[in-house]
């Protein structure tokens, strides 16, 4: 959790170091030998363990091999290793394995015409950091990984549309995914996962920048539809694809109407179903919506600022600040090219409200208990931050430079646990001279008292009927957490644990994810068979053998999407 920074200079990369939050930094190039470190794949920091730190060699193609720079005391000293092959990724580290590294191959030199020729690539498996490698599956096309799922697309002939394979034990064994099989002009894209399930975003055919979300069992394997027209730009890889990891079962995304408008939506049920988000209690529909009466919140993420649209920074949450969300967003029946604002909801996106005027940079400190913001303004110095200690309800601010200072961006430590963030940026002296400033701000000396159990309050998540039995009932699950409350003004402190209650209750069928083959069309709780696949004996390979689709869910209903262990729920015999 150490800020680094880089300086390129006379072929050589320039290498810093603080270990004060980036109050002070000192030079240590020196570890780098001179040489140049491909800034494309940055400085790549272990999940589990921040003392693990991976730099990638710029190498000449020339040369048998690749190279990278290894730290296992957070960039004090570092390893140089050679490589047995050339890297064309940034080498990332296994999410469930952190002392296993994944990497992205060229393929072999000497036997392909073209190096980067998809579907020629081989996907191999290092454990002692790159020092030695195990091939995992050839004729690769691309691949991924999230949550317990290792996953490839491969073409086993280039005449033949390609599949998508899955491992859930990093790649000693693969089973194909019953997805729609799609050609070399179409992809697949793994928009999210976790040790339950995964969303998969399948294209459609033709140039049309939407596709088809698919949510699967807790294999991988077997997959039903989720959203239809889910956007997704092949050109630029832009998709809005949000998880709302500060409450369980949350995600937001945009889809592409027939009208060639976008629109935002939400599902609290893991992709069962999808709505519009609520439009904020202190927001009007904006001025350019034909139809106000269908008047909701939109969200701005990536594709918007692909377009280069005024948003600084796409939506914000952190699983240590249950039910907070921070994004830019405009409130109509479609989405708006209009100046943002910033809408923050304290309850993982059921209730909205316009937090501030106007595109932002924002982060969250300890835990949530801390917003800070700073207006974008490209052309002009910035000297305020904004800060709220109450999820963004009311703001204060606090000028901290009489400088001119063109501000470039903030940055705090991983995981919202600090009190400090950095602010990014230079001055002009002269018409040829910038001088570059990072100034760190230090909340402790603005929250000086701990928190104590006065300061907190049970919380039920997911609540939209109060008083009723099965209120908060989401996924066959219950849970009530213990959140600051927003009156007190303290600070979490970086020991700080979210407290959880968790209680099984009784199950729906919008808990259940359709079978395979079969879907629900738009918000119906029922499953209906899919047209193509109607009257069809529907069998897939698990493990090399055959296997039935449907034998014990005859209506069409398959498992709890979510739960260790399978709550009360219906008889569906």
């Amino acid at each position: 959790n150490l800020p680094f920074s880089f300086i390129f200079f006379n072929g050589a990369s320039r290498l810093y170091r603080s270990e004060d939050f980036g109050k002070t930094f000192t030079d240590v190039s020196k570890v780098l030998k001179n040489y140049y470190i491909r800034k494309e794949f940055g400085i790549n920091v272990g999940p589990e363990n921040s003392k693990k730190v991976i730099l990638t060699a710029d190498v000449s193609k020339l040369k048998a091999g690749g190279a990278i720079f290894r730290s296992s005391d957070s960039g004090e000293t570092f390893e140089f290793i050679n490589l047995p092959f050339h890297p064309s990724q940034g080498m990332t580290f296994h999410p469930s394995n952190p002392s296993q590294l994944l990497a992205y191959l060229t393929g072999v030199l000497c036997c392909l015409d073209d190096v980067n020729a998809r579907g020629n690539l081989h996907l191999q498996r290092t454990t002692d950091l790159g020092k030695s490698n195990t091939k995992l599956h050839t004729n690769i096309y691309s691949f991924g990984f999230a949550g317990q799922f290792l996953f490839c697309s491969v073409i086993h002939n280039q005449s033949l549309p390609r599949s998508i394979l899955v491992s859930v034990d990093q790649g000693d064994t693969w089973n194909e995914a019953q997805l729609p099989p799609v050609s070399h002009e179409q992809f697949y894209s793994i928009l999210g996962a976790d040790n339950e399930m995964i969303f998969m975003h399948v294209d459609e055919p033709g140039n049309t920048g939407f596709g088809t979300i698919y949510t699967s069992d807790d294999r991988g394997i077997l997959f039903s539809k989720s959203l239809e027209r889910h956007l997704f730009v092949d050109s630029s890889g832009a998709n809005d694809f949000t998880n709302v990891t500060s409450l369980r079962g949350v995600y937001i995304t945009n889809v592409l109407d027939i009208n060639n408008t976008i629109r935002s939506v939400i599902t609290f049920d893991s992709g069962g179903e999808w709505r519009a988000l609520k439009r904020p209690s202190n927001s009007q529909c904006d001025k350019t919506a034909k139809n106000p009466e269908q008047c909701s919140l939109h969200i701005h993420s990536t594709y918007s600022i692909s377009q280069k649209v005024d948003v600084p920074v796409p939506p914000l949450t952190a699983p240590n600040a249950v039910g907070v969300v921070i994004a830019h967003g405009s409130v109509g029946d479609v989405i708006s090219t209009l100046l943002p604002n910033v809408y923050v909801s304290d309850d993982g996106g059921y209730t909205w409200w316009k937090a501030l005027n106007g595109p932002h940079y924002y982060t969250m400190l300890d835990s949530g208990g801390l917003i800070v913001a700073l207006e974008s303004h490209p052309d002009r110095a910035v000297q305020v931050i904004k800060y709220s200690t109450d999820e963004g309800q009311c703001w204060h601010s606090y000028n901290f430079t009489n400088e001119t200072f063109m501000f470039v961006g903030l940055v705090s430590e991983p995981g919202a646990k600090s009190m400090n963030v950095s602010l990014w940026g230079y001055k002009q002296e002269n018409l040829y001279k910038t001088t570059w400033l990072s100034y760190t701000i230090d909340f402790n000396e603005l929250l000086t008292r701990d928190c104590d159990e006065r300061d907190y309050v049970l919380w039920l998540a997911h609540s939209t009927d109060f008083g009723s039995r099965t209120d908060g009932c989401i996924l066959g699950c219950k849970e009530r957490y213990q959140r600051l409350a927003k009156s007190s003004v303290c600070r979490n402190g970086r020991d700080y644990e979210l407290s959880k209650e968790q209680a099984f209750c009784q199950c729906t069928l919008a808990d259940y994810m359709c079978d395979f083959g079969y879907y629900r069309v738009g918000n119906d709780e029922k499953c209906v068979e899919q047209s193509d696949l109607k009257d069809k004996v529907l069998e897939f390979c698990l493990k090399g053998k055959e296997e039935q689709s449907g034998s014990w869910s005859r209506c069409g209903v398959e498992r709890i999407v979510e739960g260790q262990t399978r709550p009360q729920g219906l008889g569906l015999d």
